[in-house]
């Protein structure tokens, strides 16, 4: 007889964002994302950290700083962004990202450009920024739809 508690696509999808979220070396944040096709194949994962070729522990990680320059934010690259450009088709049109984290208004801006039509996020807990604003209403006028993705409360355990 088949099995009938598997996972359903969102909890697998957003199970491999929660997870890619964990290679982030943010202490504060960690962000995760997974690109998914219209076939539910995964064409790519990124999560939040310094740009390829930058040492991590010689690049500022705090929050606040004399200067933005000694802060993580002008240097981090985000997991969206990171999904994008790690992508193994050339083509993102019509795909799905699941994310961790709901996309800023930069990254919005690169999910609208690379043809990304349904975003699926996890938290939303800068919501009442105006970056989020912004990626809300840039989404609104570009047709791409975002969902809350909704907990289905099942635990799982890996040991690594």
């Amino acid at each position: 007889m088949k099995r009938t508690d598997y996972i359903s696509w969102d909890e697998y999808f957003m199970g491999i964002a929660m997870l890619s979220a964990q290679r982030s070396k943010d202490s504060s944040t960690q962000v995760g994302a997974c690109i998914v096709n219209g076939e539910n194949k995964i064409v790519s994962v990124g999560y939040n950290g310094m740009p390829t070729g930058c040492l991590d522990d010689e690049m500022p990680w705090e929050r606040e700083g004399d200067t933005s320059l000694d802060t993580k934010y002008p240097f981090v690259c985000h997991a969206e962004l990171n999904a994008i450009l790690n992508s193994n088709i050339g083509n993102l049109s019509g795909c799905t990202v699941y994310v961790t984290l709901f996309p800023c208004n930069e990254c919005a801006k690169a999910i609208i450009q690379s043809g990304i039509k349904r975003v699926v996020y996890y938290d939303n807990k800068y919501a009442d920024t105006e970056s989020v604003k912004a990626s809300c209403m840039l989404f609104g006028k570009c047709g791409v739809e975002f969902d809350r993705y909704e907990p289905s409360g099942k635990d799982m355990i890996l040991s690594l």
